[in-house]
């Protein structure tokens, strides 16, 4: 096995003890981790505070250390892309391109800029709005997108002048620990540092009393219990939390040509996407095409290990969230759901399971009305489009949204009454570094990405000289 290390100080480090990773495609253990102390957290926190004060003076100075982070990732170390397949299951494909992906946002992060706000310069008094850094991040990303989701946190934050503690899935921790080793000679030292472990690191950082911001993805409950931590040392937060993400058709869709569209943002990842279609709403005349059509293509569509190139889909990444696709698939069974395909796991190691398209269900099951963050989407016959509206917005989550349509005048008035932080019109999924990304309800606090996201990791300051 490999020899992975934390970043601590710009330095590696082993760690006193270490944890296992289980490769999803075979449900076994493949390469052991640090698992980092409460003592190699506090040494962490430490040389964060550290290296504040002076990372913090010069914003072109960080922007040029991101433009090299960024040139480091145009040709990552052979193997990072197969590591992340192996941790976390999606295809190698979808792996470089994740890789590429978090190549992209730092490149585009560095191009940002935190200008002074003049509001007034006259003869007697000016006064300025400036952006200050907060101070050390604590930053947690989740397992579905382990290294892009990292740096959505890591450019923002230092290129603000913050630093940053920050600590992966213990479901996916390896290639968030190899960028910290890509990254440890370009970054100075207590800049960046990675720390690997379980839940109880999660709590250490968040109740540490180092860190002014917290940064989180993940899921709502765990969100809540990062807010609450949070409180007491009045903590900034963001929170990107979970989805369920509704998509509605409208009629005068050609059923044949939405039907692919709509699995697509529904099974990227396997469903493991935070903002990925959840339930699908289409009107009772073209119900049984759409479900048809969309379950022909999900019984053609190839679940494999992610290594080997003709597979579509890989394995649920856990063994936790793989028993909850499968409760709720059994639970929908067990209403009266029609299984119009899939609905089972495939084979009998690893934590695959089949892309299943559930019909003959409605609001009320928890396959509707929960988060599945997996491949087994409910499709939900509507009568009349303020119906659907309604139901689409009937839930505690506003992460994102869809609606389908020729007519995009018609479809942008819809996609407008839904309560989400991100509406889109034929299309889904529609990410990008230069977009805020944040959900309402629920679904989060604060916003990612884009001049907003960055501005989140900032403080206003108000400068006001007279003369």
């Amino acid at each position: 096995m490999a020899d992975y290390t934390m970043t601590i100080d710009g330095k590696a480090v082993k760690g006193s003890k270490t944890t296992g990773v289980i490769n999803p495609a075979t449900g076994k253990v493949f390469a052991q981790v640090p698992d980092c102390s409460k003592a190699e957290l506090d040494q962490a926190m430490d040389a964060a505070k550290r290296a504040f004060p002076k990372w913090s003076r010069d914003i072109n100075e960080r922007r040029k250390v991101l433009n090299n982070c960024a040139a480091a990732l145009q040709q990552p170390p052979e193997g990072l892309a197969r590591t992340l397949t192996m941790e976390q299951g999606k295809p190698l494909k979808k792996a470089i391109e994740e890789i590429m992906g978090t190549m992209a946002w730092c490149g585009y992060t560095a191009s940002l800029d935190l200008p002074v706000e003049v509001l007034q310069n006259t003869d007697t008094a000016r006064i300025e709005i400036r952006r200050k850094p907060l101070g050390v991040v604590a930053a947690i990303t989740p397992w579905n997108y382990p290294i892009m989701l990292a740096m959505w946190k890591i450019a923002p934050a230092l290129l603000a002048g913050n630093t940053v503690v920050l600590k992966p899935s213990p479901f996916t921790p390896i290639t968030t620990l190899m960028l910290g080793e890509i990254l440890r000679d370009i970054i100075p030292p207590g800049v960046l540092n990675v720390v690997s472990g379980g839940d109880d690191l999660g709590a250490w950082m968040t109740s540490h009393p180092v860190p002014r911001k917290i940064s989180f993805t993940g899921s709502v409950e765990t969100g809540k219990k990062v807010a609450a931590a949070a409180a007491p040392d009045l903590k900034r937060v963001t929170l990107e939390l979970g989805g369920n993400d509704a998509a509605i058709v409208l009629p005068d869709v050609d059923a044949n040509e939405v039907a692919p569209k709509l699995l697509a943002c529904a099974m990227e990842n396997s469903g493991q996407i935070c903002s990925a279609i959840k339930r699908v709403y289409v009107p009772e005349q073209m119900y049984d095409t759409i479900l048809n059509k969309m379950g022909e293509i999900a019984k053609g569509m190839k679940v494999g290990d992610g290594l080997q190139p003709d597979t579509d889909l890989g394995p649920i990444n856990n063994k936790p969230q793989f028993e909850r696709v499968t409760m709720l698939v059994e639970d929908a069974k067990k209403h009266g759901a029609k299984i119009i395909a899939g609905g089972s796991r495939v084979g009998s190691d690893g934590y695959f399971f089949a892309p299943t398209i559930v019909g003959g269900i409605s609001d009320g099951v928890r396959l509707v009305d929960e988060e599945q963050f997996g491949p087994a989407l409910p499709v939900i016959p509507y009568k009349d489009i303020d119906d659907a509206v309604r139901r689409a917005n009937a839930t505690t989550f506003g992460l994102s949204g869809s609606v389908w349509s020729k007519d995009r005048d018609k479809a942008v008035e819809v996609a407008t009454q839904l309560e989400c932080g991100s509406a889109w019109v034929n299309q889904h999924l529609a990410i990008a570094p230069n977009l805020p990304f944040g959900g309402a309800k629920w679904s989060g606090i604060g916003v990612e990405n884009g001049p907003w996201g960055l501005l989140g990791f900032t403080e206003i300051q108000v400068v006001n000289a007279v003369r």
